[in-house]
């Protein structure tokens, strides 16, 4: 599976020609190295994006974290160093976490130093973080049907289940984690599924599953964020942005090209990874 995730992405790093501009397209920034995640650092008012490099299930050294301003200009692009393929991320406590195949990785925002690896017994291919309002940070692990939670840097078991069909993106919404699922019945030949995936809950507290009206079997997705009571989604094969509220269905609202990933905001605009053209594209809600 991870040599196929790596022939996916190395086939959409080969597709040429010039992006196409977005409707409501801020900006978009370039020379990212596979950017996978971009999340915004509120208190330091920036935006780290994650670089895979490579194999994203490689252990090969080559991963990193990046910063850009809020406009869309190159702080750093190295600015953590020593990761191997790190994926999604979150904050929590003046720290950022990044999920990173079968470890997460801990960075002190003020300093930028690589504090802490917590390794998660049991994972195969973390991919997408989120933090809820008790500071409890969250992993997701897309090739077990599992999410983690850590806790006090400890991680443990939250929910493993058939019904999160590969779950790629989390963000948490109060007191339920929405995740986006990649699907069921993962083709090794070209990664598509036998049955795409779609949006669930997962209430906090009683871990229990729901689909989400309407959002079922619709695309293999990827990042995932709320604002409001909107649902934003990105279907990586395919590169569409989808939107949706409880009351509707999944609409496309942004088309790129294949590999866009997951998505962050700052609650006015959405900052879209695309992995295969080494960009991140800043997106208007309006």
């Amino acid at each position: 599976m991870k040599t196929l995730i790596a022939s996916t992405v190395i086939a959409i790093a080969g597709i040429a020609g010039a992006p196409v501009v977005q409707a409501g397209e801020l900006w978009r920034a370039t020379g990212f190295e596979q950017p996978e995640s971009a999340l915004v650092d509120t208190a330091h008012n920036r935006i780290v994006v994650s670089n895979i490099v490579g194999d994203p299930g490689a252990a090969d050294g080559n991963g990193y974290l990046s910063l850009l301003s809020m406009d869309g200009k190159v702080i750093a692009r190295h600015w953590v160093d020593g990761m191997d393929a790190p994926k999604g991320m979150a904050i929590a406590g003046g720290r950022l976490y990044a999920a990173d195949i079968t470890k997460v990785r801990v960075v002190d925002l003020s300093s930028g130093r690589l504090v802490e690896t917590i390794d998660v017994p049991g994972s195969v291919f973390l991919n997408d973080m989120t933090q809820d309002d008790a500071g409890k940070v969250y992993v997701s692990d897309m090739l077990a049907d599992t999410i983690y939670r850590i806790d006090d840097d400890r991680p443990e078991l939250f929910v493993k289940d058939p019904l999160l069909a590969s779950p790629n993106g989390v963000f948490a919404d109060g007191d339920r984690l929405i995740v986006a699922s990649w699907g069921k019945g993962i083709n090794k030949a070209d990664f598509s599924t036998a049955e795409p995936g779609g949006l669930l809950s997962v209430d906090l507290a009683t871990k229990r599953i729901t689909p989400l009206p309407g959002a079922q079997n619709f695309a293999d997705l990827d990042g995932v964020i709320a604002v409001g009571g909107t649902i934003y989604a990105t279907a990586y094969m395919t590169g569409t942005l989808y939107s949706y509220r409880p009351d509707g269905k999944p609409t496309a609202m942004a088309q790129f090209k294949p590999g866009s990933a997951d998505i962050g905001t700052d609650g006015e605009k959405i900052f879209v990874p695309l992995m295969g053209e080494g960009e991140v594209v800043a997106l208007s809600l309006d």
